[in-house]
């Protein structure tokens, strides 16, 4: 069985979420705060510009062992040699995924139900993404909020690790983790930030 990484403070960024600044000096800052995974998801732009990306961040979290993981592209992960990826209901199915990337490589699957939570549950998944918890701007297309009482009877219902997601901020951090997940991903309570390294801090 793969170790998990820590996952406990995993920020999700990409260009978009920073449009004033560079995605490398973000990252930087938000892991010196305490970010303990990095997610990269770039929803638009060229798959050449997304590998530039990847490769960049990889060189900077790669040598402090802070896991690189790929959203959805399963061959931007096997292209730039990523720690891991992330993928949704309607990107590649985990199992297609995992013979491609091999017994090693992390695979995060996000579910919005609990049905969708059991059967990732019986996959080769490493960790499940469970939200939107809260409403959420970062993703318009997002399904609707879950709530901490659903959160938390997903939580119970499987095994496989989860990581929770969605309108998460500082204020609410306690009551999502108090679900029993065993990560939160942020993406504008810390990209947003003026100072990403104190925002990720105060989460920690």
């Amino acid at each position: 069985m793969r170790a998990l990484p820590d996952l406990s403070l995993y920020l999700v960024i990409g260009p978009g979420d920073i449009p004033a600044r560079s995605l490398n000096d973000v990252v930087r800052d938000a892991v010196r705060g305490g970010v303990t995974a990095v997610q990269l998801r770039r929803k638009e732009g060229s798959t050449r510009a997304f590998i530039e990306d990847a490769r960049a961040l990889l060189a900077l979290l790669r040598p402090i062992g802070i896991p690189l993981i790929i959203n959805d592209r399963v061959d931007v992960a096997l292209a730039v040699n990523a720690d891991g990826v992330h993928v949704g209901q309607d990107d590649m199915d985990v199992e297609d995924a995992r013979r491609l990337l091999g017994p090693d490589c992390l695979i995060g699957v996000s579910v919005t139900t609990l049905v969708q939570a059991r059967h990732a549950d019986g996959t080769s998944a490493d960790y499940l993404g469970i939200g939107p918890v809260f409403t959420t701007a970062t993703k318009p297309d997002a399904a609707p909020a879950l709530g901490l009482s659903a959160t938390a009877e997903i939580c119970r219902d499987t095994r496989t690790p989860s990581v929770a997601i969605g309108g998460i901020n500082q204020h609410n951090a306690a009551d999502v983790r108090a679900t029993g997940v065993c990560g939160l991903a942020v993406v504008s309570a810390i990209c947003a930030a003026p100072d990403p390294a104190a925002a990720a801090a105060a989460f920690r």
